[in-house]
């Protein structure tokens, strides 16, 4: 199962509804890491074995890149723009309930890939 790590830019609702299914989620609110650089957001996510989820898609898009170019491995990163609560519940429970963690490590995932 993937266990999710939410960025500072995620409406904490999404967090919710998505433990009130079952879903092992943490928000970087509650871990106290808000105002860390992105760089360290993923690292903290890849430490704990999360996927972050983002809708800071230039500067995680460009993080994954750097990343890969230097041999560096992180969790995975799924990247959305902000669109309403509802829609990204339901694309993340699709692509939580398809995907497992080696099918995300060291990529990018696009929820707009997921939206039903």
């Amino acid at each position: 199962m993937i266990k999710l790590y939410l960025d500072e830019d995620v409406p904490d609702a999404i967090a919710l509804s998505l433990r009130l299914r079952g879903y092992d989620v943490v928000t970087v609110k509650e871990t106290r890491r808000k105002g860390l650089t992105d760089i360290e957001q993923i690292q903290h996510a890849s430490s704990e074995k999360s996927v972050l989820f983002t809708h800071n898609i230039a500067d995680f898009h460009k993080i994954h890149s750097n990343f890969m170019k230097k041999g560096v491995g992180h969790s995975g990163i799924i990247l959305s723009k902000q669109i309403p609560i509802g829609v990204i519940v339901k694309a993340l429970l699709k692509l939580m309930s398809n995907l497992n963690a080696d099918k995300v490590r060291n990529n990018i995932i696009w929820l707009s890939d997921w939206i039903v």
